[in-house]
């Protein structure tokens, strides 16, 4: 039924009422995650694996493939596709970080000498000794960094309790969104079985709405990173800059933050520009790599992949992570975004059915 079959009364109090179940549910997410998080992560993270998956595997079963064996070819798939990036990666990224104690060595010694070349003047003294020593202990850090990873994940593999649960934790996931996805319809059906039958249409158009936010940031963003990525990390190989993967990974990736990426990736490019200076062309390669990539990304990446659909401002999503990351932590981080999101659609709709009431309008006493 439709939400013409509403009187504009009962159509407020359904939105009403579903804004404060929104408001709830997500409530309730973050407790959980306070109180049982060693419990919820896996189940949320499996739930977020069956929403990303499930338009595949719906899309296999309206070719008349049957949904469990689309889901089985679905997960295959992405174990194959995991696996491969992931004895593809591992060499790549394990050489990179061999390098980086190198780098930040260099980065003391020779970094100096290119900036007194540019200003055509020596530096302050206590500068170059800060400089040289912040250099060094940032290499020491990273030599010794192995071997306290070693330590500390032998630490951890201690407590025998512990260990387990992170390893069973992790283990369930792919077993509980295989499930999840393969009754994906299932429980949509469930919860859509529980509203009262006149409100079905009116509630179903604001869980669409609040899907196509989801889905604009989830798969967008990650469409997104992975684009911007490439093309950083081409560039910059080209320009044959030291670390160039793993510049391109951080400036990619750290697109999800507005400004940071590209700050992180513009600062860290300069500083391997200067290690590895072979003449004005790196430079011209590097500039023309992250012009190319951001005209790229605001004009065509974003909005054929994300759209308009997210809708949130570059003060927006910065506030909602500071402030999430503080109350929540890395958990908090990682769902800052997505929760803005949707108490953005939340307020839409309490706005929207405001400006419709007497008060906002001045007219009489509506129905």
């Amino acid at each position: 039924m439709s939400e013409g079959a509403l009187s504009e009364t009962e159509a407020r109090r359904v939105d009403f009422a579903w804004s404060l179940g929104m408001v709830g549910s997500l409530a309730l997410v973050f407790a959980l995650l306070s109180v049982f998080g060693g419990v919820s992560v896996p189940v949320l993270l499996a739930l977020g694996t069956a929403y990303v998956l499930n338009p595949i595997v719906t899309a296999l079963e309206r070719r008349g493939l049957n949904r469990t064996l689309g889901t089985s070819v679905v997960f295959t798939g992405c174990v194959l596709l995991l696996v491969g990036a992931v004895l593809y990666l591992i060499p790549v990224f394990r050489e990179e970080a061999a390098k980086l104690p190198d780098f930040f060595l260099r980065s003391s010694e020779r970094v100096v000498p290119q900036v007194e070349a540019l200003l055509g003047r020596p530096l302050p003294d206590l500068l170059r000794q800060r400089m040289a020593e912040l250099g060094g202990r940032a290499s020491e850090l990273l030599q010794s960094a192995g071997p306290t990873a070693a330590r500390l994940v032998a630490s951890f593999a201690g407590n025998t309790a512990r260990f387990v649960a992170t390893l069973l934790g992790l283990m369930v996931v792919p077993v509980l969104a295989f499930f999840f996805v393969q009754d994906y319809p299932h429980l949509v059906g469930l919860v859509k079985g529980l509203v009262p039958r006149r409100a079905v249409g009116l509630v179903s158009r604001r869980f669409s709405e609040v899907d196509d936010v989801l889905s604009a940031f989830v798969r967008g963003q990650v469409t997104v990173g992975a684009i911007l990525s490439v093309l950083y990390s081409t560039g910059l190989g080209f320009a044959r800059i030291d670390m160039a993967i793993v510049i391109g990974v951080i400036a990619g990736f750290g697109n999800m933050v507005p400004y940071l990426g590209t700050t992180l990736g513009v600062v860290l490019a300069l500083l391997g520009l200067m290690l590895s200076w072979q003449g004005a062309w790196q430079l011209a390669v590097v500039a023309g790599t992250f012009l190319v990539a951001q005209m790229a990304e605001g004009l065509v990446i974003t909005p054929k992949v994300v759209g308009d659909k997210v809708g949130l401002s570059s003060v927006s999503v910065i506030i909602a992570i500071l402030a999430f990351g503080e109350l929540f932590g890395f958990t908090g981080i990682l769902l800052a975004v997505p929760t803005t999101a949707i108490l953005k659609v939340v307020l839409s709709v309490v706005v929207e059915r405001y400006q419709r009431t007497a008060l906002y309008t001045g007219e009489g006493r509506g129905p």
